[in-house]
């Protein structure tokens, strides 16, 4: 009786929290459109609040329908570029679309009008006036039709300063003149890869003088000026009600004040950390506390860590070689932070410290859920197997990356691998030039565990050894009809030459398909790594 309710409309506030589940599940948000007027109500909005990142249907379709609004003057001067005779203006819409848009990303919206553009022009599609008119049209839309922002994105990169013009200036101007359109950002990103952004400045500026409620900060830097980097400190130190900050190569100098009683996620991602000025004994609320890729990860940043009153809640630690570390100040950190720690990347190729690192992540760091290590050779393969098995109990992601082609390191792995392994695990990838014997084994071994996501990638780059037909063959015969896996990926399969990703092959994609495996492009499945690290698969989303 209660379902007949829900689907039949007599339930609206229920209706809605069911909807809502679905926020990111945009197959099931459109098969809601078709159930009635209610739920269709209730789920366009869900997936127009960030149609330019959406992967389903493709962003640059939606182009098309926000171009509806545009007056006769601006459909005219459209026409003028040679839009496309097989492309028309709709004209009707059951809703006004473009006032559900919450989100904006700028390079994202640029990718969607390059896309859409190839589709619909008959002109040179790479015209830098082309693309920043239509971007131009895209923002006056949203203005005129009262689009309400919580999360911007802003980047002007190379590429965008040269595409610079009036057009763009108009639309820049446009977004500043309409303070309703971005004053009640809640998340904001800001990208700087440009020695002279001054176009950017008077973002910054207008975002620290009139909006303090931002609650996220994602700042990218790979160059800025002294004011830039002044309008940067002003704009983070001004919010009141900062909950989570993400600084890219961006040394900032945060003054907690404000926020100290908010605060409770922070990121440092490739920056110094012996530089790096944050009065950690201030952040009453703090929860967690990300360290991915820092470089001058020694004694001097260490010892303030280890002087706090306070507990350290580092939650994610990732090193390489950059990191320079010193294993006495580990060893005091992980005494003091080990029992929080969940994410952890080790990508050290030579490391007179990797005995010690493995035995103090073995002692200290019992509550792993995310793994990430490579091997050069079988030194310390042992010493990985063992903290892997320790973790077993929470590990859900787990990456292993074998340089290149070694028989020996893989046996080692291969004979170790069913014993250490959890019977569930959310992610697995193997990066491994893996021998006809070896896949054959390593497939038989898996057959048992539940993986949600399976990743295979050769990094050697040969042809010549990389045993592609027999990995299929053995992943079809051992795990396609299992049916334990939701979601493979494998890249730089070789036929007749050609390096490939088994996503191109279509007859494959279909046949896994068949057994319930979607098999997806490696790129867009795995994790990734530096700076293109998915910081949502270790529980921490930043917009």
């Amino acid at each position: 009786m209660t379902c007949s309710k829900i689907f039949s409309g007599n339930l609206p506030e229920l209706t809605y929290e069911i909807v809502q589940y679905f926020r990111n599940d945009f197959s099931t948000l459109h098969s809601c459109i078709l159930v009635n007027r209610l739920w269709c109500r209730l789920a366009i909005p869900l997936l127009w609040e960030d149609p330019f990142s959406k992967e389903y249907p493709k962003n640059y379709h939606f182009i098309n329908i926000c171009l509806h609004k545009l007056n006769d003057g601006d459909k005219i001067k459209l026409n003028e570029y040679r839009f496309f005779t097989g492309s028309s203006f709709l004209s009707n819409t059951l809703f006004n679309y473009p006032s559900f848009i919450k989100c904006l990303s700028i390079p994202k919206v640029y990718n969607s009008i390059e896309s859409w553009a190839i589709k619909n022009f008959l002109c040179d599609v790479t015209d830098v006036i082309l693309r920043n008119f239509i971007f131009s049209l895209l923002v006056k839309i949203f203005i005129e039709n009262e689009v309400n922002l919580h999360t911007f994105e802003l980047e002007i990169s190379n590429l965008i300063i040269q595409c610079y013009d009036d057009y763009f200036n108009t639309a820049l101007q446009l977004i500043l003149q309409n303070p309703k359109f971005i004053c009640n950002v809640k998340n904001l990103s800001i990208r700087l890869s440009y020695q002279k952004d001054s176009y950017l400045s008077s973002f910054i500026k207008y975002f620290y003088s009139n909006c303090t409620s931002i609650s996220s900060v994602y700042v990218h830097s790979l160059s800025y000026n002294y004011i830039e980097k002044d309008c940067l400190f002003k704009l983070i130190n001004s919010q009141q009600n900062l909950r989570k900050i993400y600084s890219f190569n961006s040394n900032l100098n945060l003054n907690v004040t404000n926020y100290s009683n908010t605060l409770k996620t922070i990121t440092f991602h490739c920056i110094q950390l012996n530089s790096l000025k944050v009065n950690f004994e201030q952040l009453n609320v703090l929860e967690s506390i990300h360290i991915l890729y820092c470089s001058s990860l020694d004694s001097t940043f260490f010892q303030q860590i280890i002087n706090l009153t306070k507990p350290f809640k580092l939650k994610s630690l990732f090193i390489d070689e950059r990191s320079k570390l010193q294993i006495e100040s580990l060893k005091l950190l992980l005494q003091k932070s080990g029992n929080y720690l969940e994410n952890i990347t080790i990508k050290l190729y030579n490391s007179e410290y990797m005995l010690q690192l493995y035995k103090l992540l073995e002692i200290y760091c019992d509550k792993i859920k995310f793994l990430d290590i490579l091997f050069k050779n079988d030194k310390y393969i042992y010493l990985a197997l063992d903290l892997i098995k320790n973790v077993q109990q929470n590990l859900n992601y787990l990456s292993i990356y074998l340089i290149r082609p070694n028989r020996k390191l893989e046996s080692i792995m291969l004979e170790n691998l069913e014993q250490i392994l959890p019977r569930r695990l959310e992610y697995l990838k193997l990066e491994h030039n893996f021998s006809a014997k070896g896949s054959k084994v390593l497939f038989k071994k898996l057959q048992n565990i539940f993986i949600k996501k399976l990743l295979i990638g050769n990094p050697a780059n040969s042809y010549d050894t990389f045993e592609s037909e027999d990995i299929l063959l053995h992943i079809k015969k051992y795990i396609m009809k299992e049916k334990r896996i939701e979601y493979l990926a494998m890249k730089d399969l070789y036929k007749r030459r050609e390096k490939r990703d088994l996503f191109d092959y279509k007859n494959v994609v279909k046949e896994f398909k068949f057994y319930g495996i979607h098999v997806k492009d490696y790129d867009d499945l795995c994790i990734g790594d530096g700076e293109n690290i998915k910081t949502d698969y270790i529980g921490y989303e930043f917009l």
